[in-house]
């Protein structure tokens, strides 16, 4: 693979070549391959299949953990993060060490290799909250809470450029991967003013199913605000915007 330079950019085949355009610019790269009824069908291929089986199972499973935080997510991701999460989730169904390969699943893998994962690589949750807080799943309750102590906002928040005002969000979600159904609900507190004053104690409750066997999730961040002649206007900037799975309890 290539990137093509110069003025005159060129897409699709010549001879050998295949030219397109990716997110990364424009791109060169020779034609070829194997055939897909080879692949499919082939001992030799065995090990392809079941790879590519555990990766669509991913695939599948990282599409259900984002619907399920849609809510709070849909401001709140960099323009690879479908692919990152991806590739974390092969780590969690290659964690099963009971089922045999290709049938490997997130449900006998690691789900807590989720933890900590960044939504947004571009303004990670460390390195823009810095006020200490708790992050909890009780299972039996089926509450998974975040308590977040009083913090003097301008102190324990970095800010992007022209922030005045930002909002606290958390989400918890319940999900069954192989129905690829879920549960969740998500809390929020009111817009709040990024200056020196010391804020109150912030506690978000996010209830799903008591007694749940399910794979749980919990996720923290933040959305900024710019107030401009009384109105409020969100800062969509590549740096802001932090969501972080901050609790994973597999099954």
């Amino acid at each position: 693979m290539a990137r093509q330079k110069g003025i005159i950019k060129l897409k699709g085949t010549i001879g050998d070549i295949t030219f397109y355009k990716s997110k990364d610019g424009y791109i060169a790269r020779e034609k070829g391959g194997i055939d897909a009824s080879r692949i499919a069908t082939d001992p030799a291929f065995q090990r392809t299949r079941e790879n590519g089986s555990e990766f669509g199972r991913a695939g599948k499973a990282g599409k259900v953990l984002r619907l399920a935080l849609r809510s709070v997510l849909i401001n709140s991701a960099d323009s690879k993060m479908v692919s990152r999460l991806t590739t974390q989730m092969v780590k969690v169904i290659q964690a099963d060490v009971t089922s045999a390969r290709g049938l490997r699943n997130v449900i006998d893998g690691e789900a807590e290799l989720l933890s900590g994962f960044d939504f947004n690589i571009n303004g990670k949750l460390g390195t823009i909250l810095y006020a200490p807080y708790t992050a909890t799943i009780d299972r039996l309750t089926g509450d998974l809470t975040i308590n977040i102590a009083p913090f003097v906002p301008i102190n324990m928040i970095a800010a992007p450029s022209g922030t005045t005002h930002y909002k606290i969000i958390s989400a918890g979600a319940e999900i069954d991967f192989e129905a690829e159904t879920f549960t969740g609900s998500n809390s929020e507190t009111a817009l709040l003013p990024w200056n020196t004053v010391l804020t109150a104690a912030i506690q978000h409750t996010n209830p799903i199913t008591p007694a749940s066997t399910k794979p749980l999730f919990l996720a923290l961040g933040i959305e900024f605000y710019q107030e401009i002649n009384g109105q409020m206007y969100p800062l969509k900037s590549g740096a802001s915007n932090p969501l972080s799975l901050v609790q994973v309890s597999g099954v």
